[in-house]
């Protein structure tokens, strides 16, 4: 893990007296038991130190130390957001000072303060302590190695809130809550009897590497939650459905060491949304994933000005990215600077019912506003968008078609009508605009038909770019 040799250094520093160490609880130890933490049971004084040991683990992942660990991974994230560094996107929407410069500080002022309340309405989900069981094992916490399913939970929590309440939503400042607001948490809650909580998603997503315990990347994210969807939509009917909405992974060709990018394919959108409403509808609200490589290292720069881009999509999600081992949710852009919700703030399990209009959600809302370099981020990462109806998937894929248009060749991904037309030959933005469409064969990138139904076998795991 990369926390491992920061934990022991900072369990070094406070571990140098016998007495600065408290014993641990059993229920506590099992909670860190990751980390590496020792049987505090154990009191044969051979073991005194590896429970001195597991206790300053305990107090450093569940108390304020967990902060200092995550700024030495991911840097330390800066805080300080002004008018002064440019227009911000977030998730869609624009808070434009440049045009504000001579109007005066009181119009700077309401629109930096509408900036952080729309900030502050997005959903925070981050490690929690203290809820039931995971499975068979014995992790009452996902410190330490939550955080991607953390980030995951926020992005389609913030296409629920979008499809339910509209994006122009924000948080209540008082109470009675609003109940779509409060089925929506109910749904995240931190047991078996929510829809999308932390134990369902280590469930479905077995198939695709995920355990409690183990950090996992956005590819296995991706496909766990179509996964999960699936099988909701094939136990429940469709006004049943907790989501809503269907759930496509956009890939590219077979081959992924061919490279390339992943393919937009309409046609295969249009059966997405035709499967989850098991025909009762053409098309139905869809939530789109496109897991990317973007370099090896570090993200290749040419696709930094393409990120940044797709925040002005009104249909953006954001980005499930971060550094390597911990991953945070990306929700917008100043300049160079990519703005985020963070998961890594330890914080007691909370079961939301979904008739509690009463309920305490502070925990679920941040008003810390966190930016780190856009150009810094793990290049492994997946972008999200949400097309409520067919006129707004059009749209998306005028726009990303545009996108690709304006890449120099090297699109983050591209759109195509229907599976067996080339990937070299994408559609254009009049194509998706009606116009017909212009396209010339290329076997040697033909995009393979997906079994959706299956288990959408045959594909590559991620795309590297």
């Amino acid at each position: 893990m990369v926390m491992k040799g920061l934990l022991g250094r900072i369990v070094a520093s406070k571990c140098s007296s016998r007495s600065s160490c408290d014993t641990l609880d059993k229920s506590q130890a099992s909670a860190c038991s990751e980390a590496g933490s020792s049987d505090t049971s154990e009191k044969k004084p051979v073991h005194s130190r590896q429970s001195e040991w597991a206790a300053a683990v305990k107090k450093v992942v569940t108390g304020v130390s967990m902060r200092r660990i995550q700024e030495r991974v991911l840097g330390l994230s800066r805080t300080d957001i002004s008018s002064s560094g440019g227009d911000i996107w977030l998730l869609g929407v624009c808070y434009k000072f440049s045009d504000q410069e001579s109007s005066g500080d009181a119009d700077t002022s309401d629109i930096l303060a509408a900036f952080e309340h729309d900030f502050s309405s997005k959903i925070l989900m981050t490690y929690r302590r203290g809820f039931d069981v995971i499975g068979d094992t014995k992790y009452t916490s996902d410190v330490n190695w939550g955080c991607m399913l953390r980030c995951s939970q926020m992005l389609v929590a913030q296409a629920l809130l979008f499809h339910r309440l509209g994006r122009s939503w924000r948080k209540p400042l008082q109470k009675p809550l609003n109940s779509e607001y409060v089925d929506i948490l109910h749904n995240f809650s931190d047991s078996e009897a929510s829809s999308f909580s932390i134990h369902n998603l280590l469930q479905v997503g077995k198939n695709y590497g995920l355990a409690a315990g183990s950090w996992i990347g956005p590819y296995a994210m991706c496909r766990t939650w179509e996964s999960l969807v699936r099988c909701r939509s094939d136990t429940q009917n469709l006004g049943e459905q907790p989501l809503q909405m269907a759930v496509y992974v956009v890939s590219g060709d077979e081959d992924g060491e061919r490279g390339g990018a992943p393919v937009v394919c309409i046609e295969d959108a249009s059966q997405r949304c035709a499967e989850f409403s098991k025909g009762q509808a053409d098309w139905t609200p869809i939530l789109l994933l496109v897991p990317l490589v973007l370099g090896l290292e570090k993200v290749n720069p040419r696709y930094v000005p393409l990120l940044r881009s797709t925040f002005t999509f009104p249909q953006s999600l954001g980005i499930l990215g971060g550094k390597p081992g911990a991953s945070t949710y990306i929700v917008g852009i100043q300049n160079d600077g990519a703005l985020y919700l963070d998961p890594h703030e330890v914080q007691p399990s909370v079961n939301i019912s979904r008739d509690d209009l009463e309920a305490e959600t502070l925990s679920y809302h941040c008003n810390v506003i966190r930016h780190i370099p856009l150009d810094s981020i793990d290049p492994s990462l997946a972008i999200g968008f949400y097309c409520r109806d067919k006129d707004d998937f059009d749209d998306f894929c005028f726009r990303a078609s545009k996108l690709a248009d304006e890449s120099n060749g090297a699109p983050l991904f591209t759109v195509a009508q229907a599976k067996s037309l080339s990937l070299s030959n994408p559609v254009g933005d009049s194509d998706v605009l009606g116009e017909a469409a212009r396209f010339q064969e290329d076997d040697s990138f033909a995009v393979e038909p997906t079994n959706y139904a299956g288990g959408c076998t045959n594909e590559d795991d991620w795309q590297l770019l």
